[in-house]
């Protein structure tokens, strides 16, 4: 087989539109015997596909169809060249995707999966440098983006905080820019204002990434909330297509709903539900953008209408810090997504998420902290998943994609079976 075990799998289902349950029961085999062959190569419970089941899987889907499909991936060039911006390898938006260019970008994360679980390690970047560039506070994001480039064997370069930068002093983002360039092999920039990010990577060749502009998108994080998605629909024996996704919160300056919102209206009639406080909505022209695909978009304030028959709930923080003028009129207790109104309006295979960080203080309204013990609440493997996204965006950028499985080494360390206390409960642990 020419493709890796995982891959071909999950071509299979996609293109015979099927669930895991109705897959397995299709070609005669348990459901918990696919779910060992679907699981990263290097995984401890990773299992070989029999040779029989790959023949009568390879008939089913005509071997010919899926071998042409990957031959055209393969004509049309790498991934960094379909996904460029302007003819240069740098990531601004989510618009420079395709719903078959973001699976391949997935499928080069599975690829990564090992190493962002401490079972291989990778030098395929060894002696590159990141400049992580954030002229506004982040933790998560910016030791995201600097976990996943060292674990591929660089080294990082960190700055943060406008006042600590030569900006402070009057300095051009072009300047910053074209000087960085000369230190580093590639950058990651965050800014305050929406459309900065464009104007620093206007200013070199050097891959550059949007680790986020003000109120406008955040890429990284819309692709790992997707590859979560993805990850726990299969979980589930759920397809994407034909899902009902709850965005809520602040929608208005929520970067991250703003990006998640176009790469999910790459998939198939999915119903939208925008619940947001008034003054707080979803921008139009987003909107507008995502209802060109023909999914239902429904817009309320209340989470009681809003919420049930959800496969998704994505909860967001409220955005003070670039305020205008609004007002929190209506953000009441009752906007916040908790336990009790989770189990009122949701089945129990809803999905919940929120970008981080989430404001825990008594008063924000924020996702409460009482789903914390809930297997439903998928914010923290959400967390994990950005380190393999994050490093299959560095490795497509850069162009060694195609060198990392072969590079793959064991660990010299004893890795955690779960990285959470909490972790236990979800898989399975007593």
């Amino acid at each position: 087989m020419s493709v890796s075990q995982q891959v071909f799998l999950r071509d299979a289902m996609r293109r015979l539109n099927l669930t895991r349950d109705v897959f397995a029961a299709r070609i005669g085999v348990k459901r918990r015997a696919l779910d060992t062959w679907l699981l990263p190569e290097g995984s401890q419970e990773a299992r070989g596909m029999p040779e029989v089941v790959t023949r009568f899987v390879t008939e089913i889907v005509d071997n010919e169809a899926l071998l042409k499909k990957y031959a055209q991936s393969v004509q049309s060039g790498p991934l960094r060249d379909r996904i460029a911006s302007d003819g240069k390898h740098q990531l601004l938006s989510v618009d420079q995707f395709t719903r078959e260019s973001v699976e391949e970008l997935f499928r080069i994360a599975d690829l990564m999966q090992p190493i962002a679980r401490r079972q291989k390690v990778s030098r395929v970047l060894e002696g590159a440098v990141l400049g992580n560039l954030f002229f506004e506070a982040s933790t998560r994001t910016r030791v995201s983006f600097g976990a996943a480039f060292c674990r591929l064997g660089g080294s990082v370069c960190d700055t943060t905080g406008f006042t600590f930068s030569s900006m402070a002093k009057g300095e051009s983002i072009y300047d910053t820019s074209r000087v960085m360039s000369g230190y580093v092999d590639a950058m990651v920039i965050r800014h305050p204002d929406q459309g900065s990010v464009a104007e620093f990577a206007r200013a070199t060749n050097i891959p550059v990434v949007n680790g986020g502009d003000g109120p406008g998108e955040h890429p990284s994080q819309a692709l790992l909330d997707l590859y979560t998605i993805l990850t726990e629909f299969s979980r589930l024996g759920k397809l994407l297509d034909g899902a009902h996704i709850a965005l809520v919160g602040d929608l208005k300056y929520g970067r991250t709903v703003h990006s998640l919102l176009k790469l999910l209206a790459l998939y198939r009639g999915l119903k939208f539900t925008l619940i947001a406080p008034r003054g707080l909505e979803m921008p139009g022209y987003i909107i507008e953008q995502a209802s060109k695909n023909g999914h239902v978009i429904e817009q309320t304030a209340s989470l009681e209408e809003g919420l049930p028959g959800a496969d998704v709930i994505y909860a967001t923080r409220v955005q003070k810090e670039r305020f205008a003028g609004e007002e929190l009129e209506g953000y009441t207790a009752e906007f916040q997504v908790n336990k009790a109104i989770v189990d009122k309006c949701c089945g129990p295979d809803v999905i919940v998420m929120h970008p981080l960080p989430r404001d825990s203080r008594e008063g924000a309204h924020d996702l409460s902290v009482d789903l914390n013990e809930d297997p439903r609440l998928a914010i923290f493997r959400q967390t994990d998943n950005g380190i393999p996204v994050r490093m299959a965006i560095f490795a497509v950028l850069m162009g060694v994609e195609g060198l990392v499985q072969h590079s793959l080494r064991d660990v010299t360390w004893s890795p955690p079976s779960h990285i959470g206390p909490d972790d236990s409960v979800f898989h399975g642990i007593d």
